[in-house]
């Protein structure tokens, strides 16, 4: 059984690419979600963490200090620092 299409008894008026000739637009400054400190904590994160994983590659003794204690305390470190990076919400008072 098909179903019968009926046409709406007035015309339907949509206003979404309507602009009044006297009204001016006016746009916002774009704010973003990060600002230019948490792109900079991001990059120093990423570089510790690659830091920690170099320490963590280091020589061939197995049960060194460095590989077993130091290396994942630095890559631990990174993420917290990436963490903190995201996480930071940028100045308010910002002047441009």
């Amino acid at each position: 059984m098909a179903q019968k299409q009926t046409k709406p008894s007035t015309p339907v008026k949509t206003t979404a690419g309507y602009r009044s000739p006297g009204k001016e637009v006016t746009h916002a400054p774009i704010q973003f979600v990060f600002d230019k400190s948490n792109y900079k904590f991001f990059i120093i994160s990423f570089a510790v963490v690659i830091l920690g994983f170099v320490l963590m590659s280091g020589t061939t003794d197995i049960y060194s200090t460095t590989k077993i204690v130091v290396a994942p305390v630095v890559v631990l470190g990174g993420f917290a620092l990436g963490f903190y990076a995201i996480l930071k919400k940028p100045s308010a008072n910002k002047v441009e």
